[in-house]
């Protein structure tokens, strides 16, 4: 790794090359992105970066214990991750290094079992460590191996399931609009994450507007699923005061307490709002009743990075959420733009990677593989992360009218890429969902996800109450 002198270096021919802490090694040794490079913390060079990469798989992970990358006392989630950490989890990994540690997930000896009991035990920062020595594959293989399986009104993770997160956004919030678009997902088998909506006028009374409507779908059609309307969290909690009929509570999430402060939030505030939302007692077969979203470059755009590359603050927010026991987190990877990721392959690398660290934490990882119109990317570069997501065993992505957000103008998957990657992998929707699509013949019944023949008669109705 390095000599007394330089703990973290490593000579490539003749040259040195030099790193001067571990937060400068990590970010280093990440795959390039714009990001990094407008923060000014990536590789100069290929070679740097392999180099930088040869040295961070030398690290005992235990390194990550006793090197914070952000002090205790100054950042409230570098108290969570150390406070919560899990000694007797971590016993088993303990003697590993960085590049060991790579090794071991993809060993066969390790199973689902295994990295469930080990998984309390490993920081954000160990994941962000070993997810920047592998490759595309080793991101799949791994992340493959994990499971969480959440529940509110079903269950969500299972093995062999994909969820999708029913996205009806309307840019007036009609309601007109709005229950067409859940018409249209619910026919393609949309909607068992949770059908959420992005309100494009966001206070309290709309809050609990369309929150009431989504509940009226949901009751009158007796759909085991989950409504969220992704609201500031305070809002969320005001509206449950007033009695909202509120399923998960949404909020989006950074990696440190400087991002999530610009955000308006801290983990007291969390804490609160999942307090309330508990209250309500309103999941059948679980109390899981957080959403919460994520992004790389959240840090970096609200200057509360603390010279720590975007990965590692994306992982770190995943110990945010991890916190709460939520019952979806996904991170919205291409969303921010190409500033911090320039284009699909970065993109591609990015969802990857925070869908692994994520399942490895042990959570319910989902990603709205997504990109901005000035991205250099297109709906290919999402086929293929798609593809690959569904290949590692990704608990949700999001389903949208034919891909475009009306309201949030961006580009992410539809309801037909969803059932597409379903038929592709004979994957299918939590049980219970899966179970009401075929009671509805909406599904036929068998192994293969198909659409029924027909639209139901109860749907008939519906499309001609809403024109």
């Amino acid at each position: 790794m390095g000599n007394s002198k330089h703990p973290f270096s490593h000579m490539v021919g003749a040259r040195t090359y030099i790193f001067r802490d571990l937060k400068d090694l990590m970010a280093k040794a990440t795959p390039l992105r714009s990001g990094d490079c407008l923060a000014g913390l990536a590789a100069a060079s290929a070679e740097e970066r392999v180099a930088a990469q040869m040295t961070l798989a030398a690290v005992p992970l235990a390194t990550f214990l006793s090197n914070l990358l952000i002090p205790y006392e100054q950042d409230e989630i570098s108290r969570l991750i150390v406070d919560d950490h899990d000694a007797a989890a971590f016993s088993r990994i303990s003697h590993l290094t960085v590049g060991d540690f790579r090794n071991w997930l993809l060993s066969d000896a390790v199973d689902e079992q295994m990295l469930t009991a080990v998984a309390p035990g490993i920081t954000p920062e160990m994941a962000a460590a070993v997810s920047k020595i592998m490759r595309v594959q080793d991101l799949i293989l791994a992340a493959k191996k994990c499971r969480a399986v959440t529940r509110f009104r079903n269950t969500i993770g299972l093995a062999g399931s994909l969820s999708t997160r029913l996205q009806p956004n309307h840019p007036t919030d009609d309601a007109s609009g709005i229950a067409a678009s859940i018409l249209d997902g619910l026919l393609y088998g949309s909607g068992d994450a949770v059908i959420g909506i992005n309100p494009a006028t966001d206070n309290v009374p709309q809050v609990i507007k369309i929150v009431s409507m989504l509940d009226d779908i949901i009751q009158r059609y007796q759909i085991p699923t989950q409504s969220c309307v992704l609201t500031h969290v305070t809002n969320t909690i005001e509206a449950i005061n007033r009695g909202a009929p509120v399923d998960l509570v949404f909020q989006s999430i950074a990696g440190t307490e400087a991002a999530n402060l610009s955000f308006g939030i801290d983990l007291a505030l969390l804490a609160e709002a999942r307090d309330a939302a508990l209250s309500l007692q309103r999941g059948t077969v679980g109390d899981n009743v957080m959403y919460f979203e994520t992004g790389q470059g959240s840090a970096l755009s609200a200057n509360a990075h603390h010279g720590i590359d975007q990965q590692t603050c994306e992982a770190r927010a995943y110990a945010v959420a991890r916190k709460f026991q939520p019952l979806l987190v996904n991170s919205v990877v291409g969303f921010i733009g190409p500033e911090y990721l320039y284009d699909g392959k970065q993109i591609i690398r990015a969802g990857l990677e925070d869908h692994f660290c994520a399942k490895l934490l042990g959570l319910p990882m989902g990603c709205d593989v997504c990109y901005t119109n000035h991205a250099e990317a297109d709906q290919d570069d999402m086929d293929v992360l798609l593809t690959l997501l569904g290949a590692a065993g990704c608990t949700f992505v999001m389903g949208i009218p034919g891909s475009d957000d009306i309201m949030l103008n961006y580009q992410t998957t539809s309801f037909h890429d969803a059932l597409y990657v379903r038929r592709l992998l004979g994957s299918k929707p939590a049980p219970e969902f899966d179970a009401w699509l075929k009671n509805m013949r909406i599904f036929s019944e068998g192994e293969q996800v198909k659409l029924g023949t027909a639209l139901p008669a109860v749907f008939q109705q519906a499309l001609l109450r809403i024109f």
